[in-house]
């Protein structure tokens, strides 16, 4: 009779815009070295059934299971949405719409730091936006990686993105922290309550910012309606294509 000798799931919600999925293959590995004495003892117990019934005392035999595929410990970036919206209010991060923010460009030195995939960017963004992608395509091939690139395959999302763990560092090497920065992605998401979504609506762009004040960014402004109500409004646009 195998003994389960230790089982540890691991259970995490995340708040991260790509999907996460728990997924933990199992490895089995059983320890067949017997316990001497554990068979002096059960044919003792063997000789004595004459006078009661067969006595049999059931031998161990350590049974390991562990996780192949642990997910990483949760980062900033998969904190809450209620914890990060909070934060962001805390610090008064402002939302700010397209033409405001187009403004505040042209006349006041803001940087635009376009947060979406490379190539998006590279396909239109506002003049003078600086890109460094707040997520990017799964690149390491541990057993985590292998499990979120399956689990992506199985919806048929073939190019699963992750947090890019660079993401400050690259920030840090392109912007000033006392910069006034305005922080964009393709949908915006917002932090303003509404009847369906009392707390807002996350995105990449509001979870950078989150990440740049938890920082120690002092000027961050987040682009209201994202990008793509800045290419519907007709706002200058260029192509690195």
């Amino acid at each position: 009779m195998a003994a389960l000798a230790s089982i540890n799931p691991y259970s995490s919600s995340s708040s991260s815009l790509h999907p996460s999925f728990h997924s933990s293959p199992l490895i089995f590995s059983s320890n067949t070295t017997h316990d001497p004495s554990s068979c002096s003892l059960l044919s003792v117990r063997a000789a004595k059934s004459s006078r009661r019934g067969l006595s049999l005392l059931p031998v161990s035999r350590g049974l390991t299971i562990r996780s192949a595929a642990t997910k990483p410990a949760k980062s900033p970036a998969e904190e809450d949405w209620k914890t990060k919206r909070e934060y962001l209010l805390q610090k008064r991060v402002r939302s700010v719409d397209v033409k405001e923010a187009f403004r505040l460009q042209k006349e006041n030195n803001f940087v635009i730091l376009d947060v979406r995939p490379e190539a998006e960017f590279k396909e239109s963004h506002p003049p003078g936006a600086i890109n460094v992608q707040i997520y990017r395509l799964i690149k390491e091939w541990t057993a985590w990686d292998i499990a979120r690139r399956a689990a992506f395959a199985f919806f048929g999302i073939f190019a699963g993105t992750e947090e890019n763990p660079e993401f400050l560092e690259s920030v840090e090497s392109k912007i000033n922290k006392d910069a006034k920065i305005i922080v964009a992605c393709s949908a915006g998401g917002t932090m303003k309550p509404t009847q369906n979504l009392p707390e807002g609506q996350q995105s990449r762009s509001l979870i950078a910012a989150y990440l740049l004040v938890l920082n120690g960014y002092t000027n961050v402004f987040h682009l209201e309606g994202g990008l793509y109500s800045w290419f519907k409004e007709e706002l200058p646009a260029i192509s690195e294509e």
